[in-house]
């Protein structure tokens, strides 16, 4: 096709849309991919809310002319036939038609607006590792994280745009929220008492800095309403909560169709039960057989204090950092090292999480998770060529990308030989495993509503070795309350895993002796964050089966 072509077909897919509100517009099958991109950034905007007043409108009337112009759009992309293309085009046909599906989703099943009150929280205060925050929540996050203390006017005046928006939220919320499942709505509640003090602390920051200008001292004011605003709306919620009676996970059949159209995860809701118990017995299996092997070895004792810590999580990172390197896996950049150095904390002393005990046992192993950080490093300092793998995914459809390589990582790395002088932290890749796999199957019970979240929790810290995922603690009900709001986010640690393990078994196959995993790892980053199941097929040209079943 020519560029004369290409232009002319691009053009004619954007006035096409402009002459029926940018969704009733068909681009031609022939549109090629310069119609894709241009569909793609016409979709980017349709799937955000109107913002009316500054304050996104997720109200009733909203939601149903947002769902009902979805239909034309969905058609718009039908009619773009990919079938020719070379694979990596085709990949993003794919990634924008599950991005459709998603928001097709959010509208006949999950509804956020309406069942998930934890939607309604846009205050963060630390940095997500993922490439988008993960679970939904409304248009207009306040990321605390980015922001120098103390405040620039500047700042003050950034930060305040969403600020201010809060307390006008969330009086929509309540008349929005009409949901009966009550786990979304206890753990709503207690999601938006952590967003009150959240606020509360960085009104603190602000107060404790000097006396600044005008834009600091009305951010000041909007702070302390949006904190009213926010208690307000989680008291409401549990006055209301003893009467909510009705389960919160969406059911077998949703779930299946939802990692089929959405996720692209090759197989089903029974699939994944299957996969999880195997996972777990293994990694319990496998533990045993470790600590029977290690059992003259002295045990694995905790961090103590924090000169220990930055000396051990400093040299945990320039020694992953030289395996990397020396052992010729991963191509080291500069920033790498100083990237995973900006995340190792600092001491915290009494009660332990179920990561920090593992952290403080062996600071090296939890480096290898934070592959995340190389992801969104790569995703910042060399964005992908292709406008729809350059951004973030919507609804989380990376994971089994992200959280699936980073978990398997561990045992990788493992594997090629990083914890040869310190057998105990072999148990340690094999508990954190376990760990996924539980936990997994909380989210897989939970939204066949076989189990409440209370229950989820108990299965999940009662199958995680040495008692180590406490349930009074916070982490263990804040993972199901994630995954009891992003369905498939539980088990795409395993499951991504595991259709990793596939291509790069796939790929020293097709290549035999002149397979490497320096390059290996530069073509697998290359292909951007997309579902793994993607990258297998690009990398491989193999489209299996279970891939086709898929993306019909």
């Amino acid at each position: 096709m020519s560029l004369f072509s290409i232009g002319l077909s691009a053009a004619c897919v954007l006035l096409a849309g402009a002459v029926a509100g940018g969704a009733a517009g068909s681009p031609s099958p022939g549109a090629g991919y310069e119609g894709l991109l241009s569909f793609f950034r016409e979709w980017r905007e349709f799937q955000k809310p109107k913002v009316v007043g500054g304050v996104p409108d997720y109200g009733p009337r909203a939601m149903a002319a947002q769902q009902a112009e979805l239909a034309a759009w969905r058609s718009r992309l039908a009619a773009i036939d990919p079938s020719g293309w070379p694979l990596p085009q085709q990949v993003d046909y794919h990634v924008v038609r599950a991005e459709l599906n998603g928001l097709d989703f959010d509208h006949r099943v999950l509804k956020p607006w309406a069942n998930n009150p934890a939607f309604y929280v846009t205050v963060f205060t630390e940095e997500s590792d993922q490439p988008a925050r993960e679970g939904p929540s409304a248009l207009g996050a306040v990321e605390v994280w980015t922001y120098r203390f103390p405040l620039s006017a500047a700042s003050a005046a950034a930060m305040d745009s969403g600020i201010r928006t809060i307390p006008k939220l969330l009086a929509q919320a309540k008349t929005n929220l009409t949901g009966n499942g009550k786990d979304l709505w206890i753990y709503g509640a207690k999601s938006l008492r952590r967003q009150s003090a959240d606020l509360a602390a960085l009104a603190r920051q602000i107060t404790a800095a000097p006396a600044a200008a005008e834009p600091v001292k009305a951010l000041q004011g909007d702070v302390e309403r949006a904190r009213q605003a926010t208690e307000d709306l989680a008291a409401w919620l549990e006055a209301r909560a003893p009467s909510k009676t009705g389960s919160s996970g969406i059911g077998v059949d949703n779930y299946d169709w939802y990692l089929k159209n959405v996720q692209l995860v090759p197989g089903t809701w029974s699939d994944e039960v299957a996969i999880m118990e195997r996972e777990l017995a293994r990694s319990h299996a496998l533990l045993a057989l470790e600590e029977q092997r290690n059992a003259k070895l002295p045990p694995q004792t905790p961090i103590a204090n924090a000169e220990e810590h930055s000396r051990r999580f400093s040299a945990g990172v320039a020694e992953y950092i030289a395996f990397l390197r020396d052992h010729d896996i991963l191509a080291v950049e500069d920033w790498m090292d100083p990237a995973l150095r900006a995340r190792t904390g600092s001491f915290s002393p009494g009660a332990r999480e179920f990561f920090t005990e593992v952290d403080y046992r062996d600071p090296e192993v939890m480096r290898t998770h934070g592959y995340h950080w190389f992801d969104k490093g790569r995703m910042a300092r060399r964005p992908h060529a292709s406008p729809v793998r350059a951004q973030a995914l919507l609804y989380n459809i990376f994971n089994t990308r992200t959280e699936g390589h980073a978990t398997g990582w561990e045992e990788w790395m493992m594997q090629a030989g990083m914890f040869d002088t310190r057998p105990r932290s072999r148990e340690l890749v094999y508990i954190l495993l376990a760990e996924r796999a539980a936990r997994a199957l909380g989210d897989l019970r939970m939204h066949s509503n076989e189990w409440t979240l209370e229950e989820a929790s108990a299965f999940a810290s009662a199958h995680t070795p040495r008692g180590w995922l406490r349930m009074d603690g916070d982490l263990v009900r804040g993972e199901q309350h994630l995954y009891l709001q992003q369905p498939g986010y539980g088990t795409s640690y395993v499951v991504g895993k595991i259709e990793i393990e596939k291509l790069l078994s796939e790929r020293r196959q097709q290549l035999k002796d002149r397979f490497a995993m320096k390059a290996f790892m530069e073509e697998f980053d290359a292909a951007g964050l997309v579902p793994a199941a993607l990258i297998r097929w690009e990398l491989t040209g193999r489209r299996s089966a279970e891939l086709d079943r898929m993306l019909k």
